[in-house]
């Protein structure tokens, strides 16, 4: 069964530093992944972006402060998120492109989705 399942969000106060992961299994390899997220009242945006071969882009509002990684052994991606701000309060999601042994390539795979909440 492919799962893609985020972790790792919380309550923190602002300034603070989350690290959320993003794993995928049942799957063969994890392509290019993004992180997403989706404030309340708000459209889904692009928080930040790897591509297989490791290359990466940031929205502006996060650049400097959240840093995308992979691991490419442990079929997981993570988004270290640091100086948080109360306006980074969303539900964080996964997106990714999935190798899969029986159905090929699962393309715009999305996982649950992770609570972070940026107060004091």
């Amino acid at each position: 069964q492919v799962q893609l399942v985020e972790s790792g969000g919380g309550l923190v106060q602002p300034g603070g530093s989350l690290r959320l992961s993003c794993a995928a299994s049942g799957i063969l390899s994890i392509a290019a992944v993004g992180w997403y997220r989706q404030a309340p009242g708000k459209q889904r945006e692009l928080v930040a972006a790897v591509t297989s071969g490791g290359s990466t882009n940031y929205a502006d509002s996060v650049k400097g402060r959240f840093t995308i990684s992979r691991d490419n052994a442990k079929n997981t991606v993570y988004l270290q998120m640091n100086s948080l701000k109360p306006e980074d309060t969303a539900v964080y999601y996964c997106n990714a492109d999935l190798l899969t042994l029986n159905m090929g390539w699962l393309y715009d795979y999305w996982g649950q989705g992770t609570q972070v909440t940026v107060s004091s």
